[in-house]
């Protein structure tokens, strides 16, 4: 079975901009390339799992989604990094539907599970929300981070806030 770094994609390997699918607006988190190198050599794959309700909400679409993160991809390839895939969910409740897909939902982590041959209680999620987080507690994690550059989080399930990527590897 294989272990999996899971990443939420705004505010972990992106700044945190709403509703984000161009690509001259994307601007990588200080550290996620090294973090993933890391993780890596510890013998980890890497996943993306990414709410994305903007496409529910028709500010963007799937086709604008698949555009930035085929690039996105390309960009850690260059960084010699390999993401194994990227889940993402399009839907929100309140215009769509509910679904399983939406953190704290865990969905996403469940599908890479099966897709990917994944020991989920070996894996690790890394989120800038709480419901990150909750989406690994949700499907049997036991490694979380919380990544809070501002310090503001006081209280978290995760099983530790961090305001630098590198305070997770380090």
């Amino acid at each position: 079975m294989n272990k999996a770094l899971f990443l939420d994609r705004d505010g972990v390997i992106n700044v945190e901009k709403d509703y984000l699918y161009k690509i001259d607006d994307f601007e990588f988190i200080n550290g996620i390339f090294d973090l993933c190198k890391h993780y890596i050599d510890l013998g980890y794959i890497i996943i993306v799992v990414t709410n994305q309700s903007g496409i529910a909400r028709k500010y963007y679409t799937e086709k604008d989604f698949s555009k930035l993160t085929t690039w996105m991809l390309d960009e850690f390839i260059r960084n010699g990094i390999k993401i194994s895939y990227v889940y993402h969910c399009p839907h929100h409740p309140s215009i769509s539907s509910v679904c399983d897909c939406r953190k704290p939902n865990p969905g996403m982590l469940l599908d890479a599970q099966k897709d990917f041959d994944i020991d989920l209680s070996s894996s690790i999620v890394i989120g800038d929300k709480e419901r990150d987080v909750e989406a690994g507690l949700n499907a049997g994690l036991r490694e979380s981070y919380l990544f809070d550059e501002s310090k503001k989080t006081m209280n978290s399930k995760a099983t530790k806030i961090v305001s630098n990527l590198s305070e997770i590897w380090k």
